[in-house]
């Protein structure tokens, strides 16, 4: 029996696939909310995450009312190769992140109670644009990571009990 034939453009992988994603996040903090916003990039920049060269983990977002302002610190972007040496960007650098003024005021708002922060979720691309999406994050106590854990572990014993029938 042949094998149905796909045009080379089924295979192709388009644009908007690259996601990268700060997995501990969620583990270290429990998110209270979540908003989708910009991210001022270098062209080395966009093409370096496209081939999935970034990473969230250390990365933190700081909001302030005074200048109005949001941005990203930490994330590391590595250096696309194909690029000149003349026109590759710094790693680590302070990135600009872009939002509405009054989603900015309400996320300086919320950081400045007691135990808040605003963690970046992961990155990703939309309609060609590079997008963040910003969680409001509050830290989780060492039990509660316990308790989460024992959850999950729990939940993959129900399913293997399900599996074997």
């Amino acid at each position: 029996m042949a094998r149905k034939r796909t045009s080379g453009k089924a295979s192709k992988r388009s644009p908007d696939d690259t996601v990268i994603e700060n997995r501990r996040a969620r583990h270290d903090y429990v998110i209270e909310d979540t908003l989708e916003v910009g991210i001022k990039l270098l062209g080395t920049e966009v093409k370096s995450i496209r081939d999935g060269q970034a990473s969230l983990a250390e990365g933190w977002i700081r909001a302030s009312s005074e200048p109005l302002s949001l941005t990203l610190h930490q994330v590391h972007v590595a250096e696309y190769p194909n690029a000149a040496a003349s026109h590759q960007h710094e790693p680590t650098r302070t990135r600009a992140l872009l939002a509405h003024a009054r989603e900015i005021r309400r996320l300086a708002q919320r950081t400045e109670e007691r135990g808040v922060t605003l963690v970046p979720l992961k990155i990703y691309f939309s309609g060609g644009r590079a997008k963040l999406l910003v969680g409001v994050g509050r830290g989780k106590q060492r039990h509660d990571k316990r308790e989460d854990l024992r959850r999950k572990e729990a939940a993959k014993e129900i399913e293997r009990a399900l599996r074997r029938g």
